[in-house]
């Protein structure tokens, strides 16, 4: 049986979407994403009235993937839709070496 772990995360914003910020969750991390949602319900009670949008989902993650070099990303859409991922992080960039047009040294 495969075991899947939630993270409810919860976001606040203005009326027009334009200022948005990470809300806390009560409790952040579940062992299932059915425990997520009954704490979804609560919180949503909890939360209403503090800010004039508020979005929340229980987002689904694998405890067996290694997230230690990952960003957890996320957007709220024109259509009041909370988007989440998670973003490897560990991506080598290349950097160009200063000084480049100069020819080298003799």
């Amino acid at each position: 049986m495969e075991h899947i772990a939630a993270l409810l995360f919860i976001v606040g914003c203005s009326a027009d979407l334009e200022d948005c910020r990470e809300l806390p969750a009560p409790v952040p991390l579940f062992e299932t994403a059915q425990a997520c949602k009954v704490e979804h319900a609560r919180a949503e009670r909890r939360f209403d009235g503090l800010y004039p949008r508020v979005f929340m989902t229980c987002f689904e993650v694998d405890p067996a993937l290694e997230y230690e070099n990952a960003e957890l990303v996320w957007d709220v859409e024109p259509d009041g839709r909370l988007v989440v991922e998670i973003v490897p992080t560990d991506i080598m960039v290349a950097e160009e070496a200063k000084n480049a047009d100069r020819p080298p040294k003799r």
